[in-house]
């Protein structure tokens, strides 16, 4: 049978035979399948292919992370060995400085004991001379002020003008007063003072005698009529040829309370 009668009995049997039909269906929708699975097998390759290539890039950046991560961990580890030796090294210098600090210190207490040993000592001395000086100065007062007395009987002057021109000389060479100032006796507002002198303010009393405290209240009271006239404290000055030994006391103490100057001869 040749080809075009092959082909012409096919398709009559296309047309009449049912099961012919649904047969031959059948095979032509398996080669449809065979050729689609072959196009897939052939995706599958490829896509095979692309996985084993990315599983080759991804193994081949694991491998070079890893070494990365390898050599930032031995920096890190250097890192760490190279701070606890500068750590190492700061905790000796630190200890250095603070053996140093203490030997410093030690020295310094040492010193410092020694220097306050040296002033204490050095009070107690000044504090005995002070007190030999005063005592001297004392009795020097008393000579000069016993001196004055006889002074004056010899100068044919009366105790309390003879005190009053030798404190004018002694001011003025001290330079306490103006060169031409003097002392005088005055009156002010109705008190009679024995010494006095505008500029600088000074109100000064002078007695041969004192038997008790008076003489110091009266120049307080004389001392606040001038400052009630001038409006400003005066310098106060008191001397006394002789006095009671417990007279001189108590009115040495209020002198020291008021701000009095006061010069005491004999006891």
């Amino acid at each position: 049978m040749e080809i075009g009668e092959l082909k012409a009995k096919i398709f009559e049997l296309l047309r009449e035979d049912l099961e012919f039909r649904y047969a031959v269906a059948g095979l032509l929708g398996l080669e449809e399948i065979f050729r689609r699975l072959d196009r897939h097998e052939a995706e599958l390759v490829r896509l095979r292919e692309d996985f084993n290539k990315l599983r080759e890039d991804f193994n081949r950046k694991a491998e070079e992370d890893s070494k990365r991560f390898a050599n930032i961990e031995a920096e890190l580890v250097k890192i760490r060995e190279d701070m606890i030796t500068v750590f190492k090294r700061y905790d000796e210098e630190i200890a250095k400085l603070r053996e140093d600090m203490i030997l410093g210190f030690r020295r310094h207490d040492e010193i410092l004991e020694r220097y306050s040993a040296e002033l204490v000592k050095l009070r107690r001395d000044m504090t005995a001379s002070l007190k030999i000086l005063n005592r001297r100065v004392r009795s020097l007062e008393r000579a000069v002020i016993s001196g004055l007395g006889e002074l004056s009987k010899l100068a044919g002057m009366t105790f309390e003008e003879f005190v009053r021109r030798f404190l004018t000389e002694s001011l003025r060479g001290s330079g306490e007063i103006p060169e031409g100032a003097e002392l005088v006796r005055a009156v002010v507002n109705g008190e009679e003072i024995n010494m006095f002198l505008e500029n600088p303010l000074i109100v000064g009393e002078t007695t041969s005698y004192a038997e008790n405290t008076d003489e110091i209240l009266k120049l307080l009271k004389k001392a606040e009529v001038v400052k009630a006239k001038y409006s400003r404290e005066p310098r106060k000055i008191l001397v006394i040829l002789s006095a009671k030994r417990k007279t001189a006391k108590e009115m040495k103490k209020v002198a020291e309370e008021k701000g009095v100057e006061l010069f005491i001869g004999k006891l």
